[in-house]
């Protein structure tokens, strides 16, 4: 007997599937719709929180297979609005890769959005951004400026961890080369 398959998630699925092409393809890992940060090896998740050689192609192209814009090939086509659209995410997916590099280093707790899959901080960006950009990561004990990161108030705890993002992508760039 036939399975009978729900348009709407048969649409999701193949835009997942196309979305994750050339992630595939470039990092030679597993990816699917159940896919989170956390299961992304630390070697990808440097490349793709250094946002160079191309690093930004592969967001893009997540996100607008996701949205139905089109290929990452494409993102300059756009027109200004659907751009926007696509910077957004993109800029809010890398403060999460960025994150969790910070995390596998052991210098972050938590932080805001990692129980997420990848597809749902994309497709539900209007909901669990909103929500996650008034949450501040967690430093963590065993970082030397613990103790800085407790004086602080909480509203200068997020820049405080955003000052530590030079620091994360020179840590992954010079373990990148040994992963």
């Amino acid at each position: 007997m036939s399975r009978v398959i729900d348009l709407k998630t048969g649409r999701m699925l193949l835009s997942i599937k196309k979305g994750y092409r050339n992630w595939i393809s470039r990092f030679n890992e597993n990816f699917g719709p159940e896919t989170r940060l956390s299961d992304i090896s630390l070697k990808t998740l440097s490349f793709l929180a250094h946002d160079k050689e191309n690093g930004h192609f592969y967001l893009y192209d997540l996100i607008m297979n996701l949205e139905g814009l089109g290929s990452g090939f494409e993102f300059n086509r756009l027109c200004s609005s659907k751009k926007m659209v696509v910077i957004d995410r993109h800029l809010f997916l890398l403060d999460r890769i960025r994150f969790e590099c910070m995390k596998r280093l052991g210098w972050l707790e938590s932080y805001p959005g990692e129980k997420l899959k990848l597809v749902e901080l994309v497709i539900g960006f209007n909901e669990p951004a909103s929500e996650l950009h008034t949450k501040i990561p967690v430093l963590s004990h065993n970082h030397p400026d613990y103790e800085r990161y407790l004086s602080e108030s909480i509203l200068n705890r997020e820049s405080f961890i955003r000052r530590l993002i030079p620091q994360v992508l020179l840590e992954t760039q010079n373990n990148r080369n040994k992963l």
